[in-house]
């Protein structure tokens, strides 16, 4: 299928797979290759703060990833932009990248994507789960609390049938402790 150069797509992997925040015109299941979905940015504003960060999502080097693809339209693509930027670029630990992914419908699409930056000070590398649901049970931001993002992000992958073991893990282990009880 031929590809309009002139589309402007966005990928999502976490948060903004169930809370995008801007009017698209197409949604599509993605992957992008290369890349990996990874509980891997200590958060310091929107799911934590600096004293007591959470952890939220980030684009990994390995691997690839399902996420969601969506197709803004081309008169509010700079306002996207603007939106997206003081949205994921907070603290900078993202790098924004336009980078290629497959939809669902086999189409090769660029699409813009926020991956870590492994050399920013929030990037937490590889945690075990339960490293990560110790972090995420009691962290809270201005996005409100980081056991909500977990879970809702969970949530949005089984609806999608992506199995995420790793963060499947984390809930479970948030779940025996009692966490998940106290936040629902």
């Amino acid at each position: 299928m031929a590809v309009d150069m002139d589309e402007f797509w966005v990928f999502g992997y976490g948060s903004l797979m169930w809370n995008p925040g801007f009017r698209f015109e197409e949604k599509s299941t993605a992957r992008a290759f290369g890349y990996r979905r990874s509980l891997c940015v200590r958060s310091w504003v929107h799911r934590g703060t600096e004293q007591r960060p959470g952890l939220v999502l980030g684009l990994d080097y390995g691997g690839s990833c399902i996420g969601t693809a969506f197709r803004v339209p081309g008169s509010e693509k700079a306002d996207v932009i603007d939106y997206l930027r003081e949205r994921e670029l907070v603290t900078h630990v993202y790098r924004e990248r336009t980078m290629p992914v497959q939809l669902a419908d086999g189409r090769r699409v660029p699409a813009l994507a926020y991956v870590i930056d492994r050399g920013h000070a929030q990037y937490a590398g590889a945690l075990s789960a339960a490293e990560a649901a110790e972090t995420v049970a009691t962290a809270s931001g201005k996005s409100g609390p980081n056991i909500e993002y977990v879970l809702n992000t969970l949530a949005h992958l089984q609806e999608m049938g992506i199995r995420d073991q790793w963060l499947e893990d984390v809930v479970a282990r948030l779940t025996a402790t009692g966490a998940v009880a106290v936040q629902a």
